[in-house]
């Protein structure tokens, strides 16, 4: 039955409940961050960090560091509120240095009473930013996890084209890897959301440095190695609840979602086996998560197996999607005004990027 009702929210023994009528829903808020050149301050031998050092280009010093772990602590605590009051229980992240800055982040005031968990491996990205799980442990309980390589080759340098986002990454090509293209692995996790299995993919698909069009046969080679994910879980259980977040560096439209992925705009058109995001319908009405030369794109995104979008609620499924804004993520003055508020060399800042999130429900009996 279609969630055509107004509903309110209260907490009862620590879990969301959702009332309606005579329905009550359980709530779980889950949410995707890219958290933008979240750097310690030590400089790592083995990667490319040295602008984020307190001499380097950044200026990045402790005190930097320290209001960073402050600003990214406040926005995923309030992710999905106010239709959630609890934070989110599975947070997806992307440019994350290493395991030590998240260790720094769960132990912020605003965040230590949730008791994150957290899942990370090292990525062969040269920038050494990674993606990574965040979850509470009160509700997920992780089963299996694992780092599949997106292994992709460029046969020659192309052209730079006119560049058509804020670049948040340069893509290393080593010739003695025949021109493999060192980017983000996909972090794949299973466990159990309470009593249900669910798997999450984590995704930072490769970036347009060099240009959208010469580089987008390395998001659609991203967007097939998702799918073909999706399907070996699938092939184990036809009816596997299946959720892939991350910043793509597409838009729902661009070819690597819609064709690589499969991934449809509208519930209706999605078949058996088939993926659903939500945020295409966001994307048409102008919505965006990151702005670049006045114009926003969705990057940021949740989508999901078919078997997610049922309106049988007796388990977790789909309800409604959102991207989180709020004034103080937002820059307010200055050639940058309406902008995520970034980091500068005068102050650390939040974000390139908004948050996305997703409410899955279940009817509480």
């Amino acid at each position: 039955m279609p969630l055509k009702f107004r509903f309110c929210l209260l907490f009862l023994f620590g879990t969301s409940v959702l009332f309606s009528q005579s329905k009550k829903y359980k709530i779980h808020t889950v949410a995707f961050y890219n958290f933008e050149n979240f750097y310690d301050t030590v400089d790592d031998a083995f990667t490319n960090d040295d602008e984020w050092t307190p001499n380097g280009a950044q200026h990045w010093t402790t005190e930097k560091y320290q209001q960073k772990l402050k600003n990214l602590a406040r926005v995923l605590s309030e992710i999905g509120t106010p239709d959630n009051s609890n934070a989110p229980t599975l947070i997806g992240g992307a440019e994350i240095e290493n395991r030590a800055v998240l260790e720094d982040l769960i132990k912020e005031p605003k965040l230590q009473p949730l008791d994150l968990g957290i899942i990370h491996f090292d990525s062969p990205d040269k920038r050494g930013i990674d993606v990574a799980l965040l979850y509470q442990k009160k509700y997920f309980r992780p089963t299996s996890y694992s780092n599949i390589p997106l292994i992709i080759y460029r046969k020659e340098i192309p052209k730079k084209e006119e560049e058509t986002e804020i670049l948040d990454d340069e893509i290393e090509v080593k010739k003695e890897n025949k021109n493999r293209v060192f980017t983000r692995d996909q972090l794949l996790v299973s466990g159990f959301l309470e009593d249900e299995e669910i798997h999450i993919i984590v995704n930072h698909w490769p970036s347009r440095s060099g240009g959208e069009k010469a580089t987008s046969l390395f998001r659609e080679a991203a967007g097939k190695l998702n799918r073909k994910i999706i399907d070996s879980l699938q092939r184990i259980n036809p009816q596997a609840k299946v959720l892939t977040m991350g910043d793509f560096n597409d838009s729902p439209s661009n070819k690597s979602i819609k064709s690589g992925l499969g991934a449809k705009g509208i519930k209706a058109e999605v078949s058996e086996f088939g993926v659903f995001n939500p945020f295409e319908e966001l994307a048409n009405k102008g919505l965006g998560t990151i702005a670049y030369r006045d114009s926003w794109n969705i990057f940021d995104q949740i989508i999901m197996t078919e078997s997610l979008i049922k309106s049988d609620f007796s388990t977790f499924n789909f309800w409604k999607s959102g991207i989180f804004s709020r004034p103080y993520l937002i820059q307010n003055s200055g050639q940058y005004k309406g902008y995520p508020l970034r980091n500068t060399l005068a102050e650390a800042g939040f974000s390139d990027h908004l948050p996305v999130y997703i409410y899955l429900i279940k009817e509480f009996k």
